[in-house]
């Protein structure tokens, strides 16, 4: 059985100088594959470039929140411009797999309503394309949430990073989407979350490392690596009470089906 690192940048600059020998490492601990989200426009050409170099690497097309200020076009021109790469890449090697990394952020300046047109937008594009959803969200469950309702991704998605209480993983189940799950539940003090992951069905997880950010605790201030993605499967096992062997069956099967890998 492998593992399937699912939302990884690993076209950040941070894996330039040794993105190889990463990835051998990332092989030698059986991660065979990793999804590369999309953060804004100009980076879309050179993701699938670099993902096109790998059997094992699969992307996704979209506009984070960080990077909407960067963003020169209207929503609507936003949403032709996911759909265009999306169709461009399915008319080479197709491995374009989400539509994402978009969403919400409470904690930066870019105002809501504009966020929100940004992330309805590509919601939008997600239903013409028929793909899943990459969803960051940061302090607004409740924004996100209701806009899902209003909208009604019919493939779904994953929320990255969950962390939140067990009501609000039932919201989003509800709502077909699956909770990304990584390094935060390796801190003790992050307690919400990992009550609220060891009591959510499996069968609606994925493991991601989210590299090179979010680093695992005793590791602060170092570059996170999807060949960490072990120690995330192992403490999901551990707070669960089974054998990481059934994490790692089941997140993977959860993977391949959500992103028709």
């Amino acid at each position: 059985m492998s593992m399937i690192d699912s939302h990884c940048h690993f076209d950040f600059d941070a894996f330039a100088a040794d993105r190889q020998q990463v990835w051998q490492r990332c092989i030698a601990n059986d991660i065979q594959s990793l999804i590369i989200p999309g953060i804004s426009i100009p980076q879309w050409r050179q993701l699938f470039a670099l993902v096109n170099t790998q059997p094992g690497w699969y992307g996704a097309v979209g506009v984070h929140p960080w990077w909407i200020e960067e963003l020169a076009i209207e929503p609507a021109q936003l949403r032709r411009a996911v759909e265009e790469r999306v169709a461009r890449e399915r008319a080479g090697a197709n491995r374009c797999v989400a539509v994402g990394e978009c969403g919400l952020d409470a904690n930066i300046y870019t105002p809501m309503e504009v966020q929100l047109a940004v992330f309805s937008a590509q919601l939008c594009a997600a239903q013409n394309l028929e793909l899943p959803v990459i969803v960051h969200c940061v302090r607004a469950h409740s924004e996100v949430i209701r806009v899902l309702k209003q909208m009604r991704p019919q493939k779904g998605g994953v929320i990255h990073a969950f962390s939140g209480s067990r009501e609000i993983a039932e919201e989003y189940r509800r709502l077909g989407f699956m909770l990304g799950v990584g390094g935060t539940i390796t801190y003790p003090r992050a307690s919400k979350t990992r009550d609220t992951l060891a009591s959510v069905p499996l069968e609606s997880l994925l493991l991601e490392s989210d590299a090179p950010d979010m680093p695992h605790a005793g590791h602060q201030g170092e570059r996170n690596s999807p060949e960490y993605l072990p120690a995330v499967a192992e403490t999901l096992a551990t707070l669960r009470g089974i054998d990481v062997q059934q994490v790692i069956a089941q997140t993977e099967k959860n993977t391949r089906a959500l992103f028709n890998l």
